[in-house]
């Protein structure tokens, strides 16, 4: 009998914990997690991606405007492209506009906190949030037998918590966006271990064939002008 399974995928987690500085920013996300399950077991059934994130803030994005155009044509393809699979969720940015004083590191002396530079501070907000509220809502449903969270951020422990002690019924995976040990990349940080403790499975990296296999067609047709891949990806 088929799993049913929705994935919650926290946008901004996957994109730097494992997705930054490689070829595979146009991924498709709804089939990378096909392949993920499928290989995880194959009587696992996609049924929803839930992806949470904040659109860029082009003043202080790398290629200004760009960035933020390239962000939107990559949802609008995963909707086109999976209009019943894929629900995004938007949260917002929180920027101390007078900037933040913080102290300077010295490596050769002694701290002192009197020393100070001030800095831009963007926080994304309300990813956490809307995450735990997607996954409790979904897990009282009853509409999946288990759920999936893509992410490597403790902060989403006490909803895999209030799940297993609620629903002790569904399953619970996480997958956590990282590279391979072995795949030349960046070591970032380790596994989140309360993570993996509310987890029936985890998976601990994303393997740069998986992610070959799941990228989006370069051009995305619509019906009308067509979702291109931005240039700079």
């Amino acid at each position: 009998m088929a799993i049913t399974t929705a994935v919650y995928v926290d946008g901004y987690n996957l994109y730097y914990g494992r997705i930054r500085n490689t070829c595979f920013k146009w991924i498709d996300v709804v089939r990378l997690f096909e392949i993920l399950l499928h290989d995880q077991n194959p009587t696992n059934e996609l049924a929803r991606v839930h992806y949470f994130t904040a659109m860029a803030l082009g003043r202080f994005a790398t290629h200004g405007g760009a960035s933020v155009a390239a962000q939107a044509c990559y949802l609008r393809a995963h909707e086109h492209l999976h209009p019943d699979r894929f629900l995004k969720t938007l949260g917002r940015h929180s920027m101390e506009r007078k900037g933040t004083l913080l102290p300077v590191f010295n490596p050769d002396g002694p701290y002192d906190r009197k020393q100070r530079i001030r800095v831009w501070k963007i926080e994304e907000k309300q990813t956490d949030v809307n995450i735990a509220l997607a996954m409790y809502r979904d897990a009282a449903s009853g509409r999946y037998a288990q759920m999936v969270i893509c992410s490597n951020d403790s902060d989403v422990e006490p909803v895999l918590r209030a799940i297993r002690e609620d629903f002790p019924h569904i399953r619970l995976g996480v997958v956590t966006p990282r590279h391979p040990p072995d795949g030349g990349g960046p070591a970032g940080r380790s596994v989140s271990s309360s993570l993996d403790g509310r987890a029936d499975w985890t998976r601990t990296h994303l393997l740069d064939d998986e992610l070959k296999r799941a990228l989006l067609p370069l051009r995305v047709q619509t019906g009308r002008k067509p979702i291109r891949k931005p240039e700079h990806w």
